[in-house]
């Protein structure tokens, strides 16, 4: 198995090019759809984030939104926040790992680098655009202020550094231009792991 770490800001096409990666054969697992599934009714983070986060509590899950304000007003629960989700996830990803009879996994996780974990990939893709693209993005996703995206920007590593430190690079402007290096990309992986 091929483990391919899947990563880059927000709003730089991650979500598309996991599609993309998906269509050409991958086994694609996705970091924020893992938390939301473990933040749903019957989920493994509900009671553990509740205790944190009683107010987040609503019919039975955790709400993302109310989540999201009660961190913006104490960041430092953040940490306590991700001690306690951070092991729910990755258990997922290694159920996810072992289940899978595909050769390439594509593991998307937006704090790749962050968390340490493309230490376990055998590569690394960072995914980029131009800030006046991610932007109109983001305002499209959110129909949110510039203000708060810039505030959420700042706590995620740079962009650019993210591309300095992965193996492969993926320009979304067009959903061609994706399509075409996902290709290239996939083709040279095959190819050196057959040579």
């Amino acid at each position: 198995m091929i483990k391919i770490g899947l990563t880059g800001s927000m709003g730089m096409g991650k979500t598309t090019t996991g599609k993309v990666f998906e269509k050409f054969g991958c086994a694609v697992w996705n970091a924020d759809k893992a938390t939301h599934k473990l933040y749903s009714k019957g989920g493994k983070a509900v009671t553990a984030v509740a205790k944190l986060f009683p107010s987040s509590f609503e019919n039975g899950s955790i709400s993302r939104s109310k989540l999201k304000i009660l961190l913006r007003n104490d960041p430092d629960k953040l940490r306590d926040l991700e001690r306690a989700v951070h092991p729910l996830v990755l258990e997922d990803r290694q159920n996810f790992q072992s289940n899978t009879k595909k050769e390439i996994v594509v593991f998307d996780i937006p704090l790749l680098f962050e968390t340490g974990a493309d230490k376990e990939m055998h590569k690394t893709v960072c995914v980029f655009t131009t800030y006046e693209n991610q932007l109109k993005r983001l305002k499209n996703r959110n129909h949110g202020k510039e203000e708060y995206f810039k505030e959420l920007l700042s706590k995620q590593m740079p962009s650019n550094e993210k591309c300095e430190r992965s193996d492969y690079l993926i320009e979304t402007a067009t959903l061609t231009l994706v399509e075409k290096r996902v290709k290239e990309i996939l083709n040279e992986i095959k190819t050196q792991n057959h040579a």
